[in-house]
């Protein structure tokens, strides 16, 4: 049986990045990805890349960092990621105040630029005006997703990595140490595997005895297929509802409730935003739930309706374009901090996952991570588990 380097668990933006960078420091590397067309959080991302939002010292390197890579990623990559840069819209709901909000948003690396909703409306015409009172407005990145997790598979596959299409039920254990997974079709030996499986992850190392702080929400959208109409900028609320979601879901109070089934550890939210690919897809969301089972039922229709009502509100001529609603998983962390580094107390367990800004984190991270199994990287010791 050939025994590799690193098995890599996830094929999503996170575990496709980290293969390919651990491949080009060297290491061999096998990705097991359990489907060949992905439903996961990166499928369903809208793919922004939210440079500007660093607001510690770590935060801001790491944005410094992530756009960086994503400048020059087609052409190392050898395929295009379709990066651009457009017009963020953080829209300010009618019963809020716009100066607070853009006050809030002044500890930002590059804080947003209030506008009224008139001049919201001049940089997003679908925008309805009657509906908010303004907005804040920033340049964003934007990526799509799927074509750059291929393109670093590719760019690994050309490594020398390797990659095959199993789901991993189980590791080869013996006692805290890991040497390998065992799939529905094979077993693979390795001297280290890292688990970048997004809202997987939690469940997959418990059942290995491994308790990591790592959570997940049920993420539920819209997706158009692309049409004639142009949505020329990424739409999301100013007040951003997901963020004290996590916050209130990972409280001493409520961590007990994540081991129970069928729990709803704190009541859903939505936060009704939009972004148009540049093949003219559409994806509007998104409502985000907490639910302790990740196969736990939810009604498609009740959850189309809420994306409709929302979203119909302030871009009233996206609420009624024909689409199909999914659902996914996105894993988080307690304090927005990747999850990331060798597990505690095992040998040959490592985590890369809980992203909150991913699609700029993850290529600096996975880079660091790659290098730091060959030398000492500061960043990557402050993100470790302890």
């Amino acid at each position: 049986m050939k025994t590799y380097d690193w098995i890599v668990v996830g094929g999503g933006i996170t575990g496709a990045t980290l293969s390919y960078e651990l491949a080009k420091v060297g290491f061999s590397v096998l990705l097991l990805e359990k489907e060949v067309q992905p439903q996961n959080a990166t499928r369903y991302s809208y793919g922004g890349l939210a440079y500007w939002s660093g607001t510690t010292e770590l935060t801001r390197q790491l944005c410094a960092e992530g756009i960086a890579c994503h400048r020059i990623l087609s052409e190392e990559l050898e395929a295009d990621t379709e990066f651009r840069e457009l017009d963020l819209i953080l829209t300010i709901d009618v019963s809020e105040d716009p100066e607070k909000i853009a006050s809030a948003y002044s500890q930002f690396a590059i804080p947003p630029k209030l506008l009224n909703s008139r001049e919201a409306c001049e940089v997003e015409p679908l925008l309805s005006p009657e509906s908010i009172n303004g907005a804040l407005t920033v340049k964003h990145g934007h990526i799509n997703p799927e074509l750059t997790t291929k393109a670093y598979i590719q760019a690994m596959m050309r490594l020398g990595g390797e990659i095959q299409i199993a789901e991993v039920l189980d590791f080869l254990q013996e006692k805290q140490r890991i040497f390998g997974v065992k799939t529905n079709g094979e077993t693979y030996q390795s001297a280290n595997v890292v688990v970048c499986a997004g809202g997987v992850s939690r469940s997959l190392l418990k059942a290995a005895g491994i308790n990591v702080r790592l959570y997940f929400t049920h993420s539920e959208l819209i997706e158009i297929p692309p049409v004639e109409m142009k949505l020329k900028t990424l739409v999301m609320p100013a007040q951003i509802k997901r963020f004290q979601l996590e916050a209130d879901s990972t409280t001493s109070a409520v961590e007990h409730l994540w081991e129970k089934p069928e729990i709803e550890i704190v009541p859903y939210i939505l936060d009704p935003g939009a972004i148009q690919f540049k093949n003219g897809r559409i994806i509007i969301g998104q409502i985000s739930r907490t639910l302790s089972d990740r196969h736990a039922n939810i009604d498609p229709k009740t959850s189309e309706t809420d994306l409709r009502t929302q979203v119909g509100k302030i871009l009233p001529q996206l609420a009624t374009l024909p689409g199909i609603w999914h659902h996914c998983l996105v894993a988080f962390s307690h304090n927005r901090l990747p999850v990331i580094g060798e597990i505690p107390n095992f040998t040959g367990i490592h985590i890369f996952s809980g992203f909150s800004n991913p699609l700029v984190y993850v290529p600096p991270l996975a880079k660091r991570f790659a290098k730091a199994q060959i030398e000492e990287d500061s960043i990557i010791n402050q993100l470790k588990l302890s």
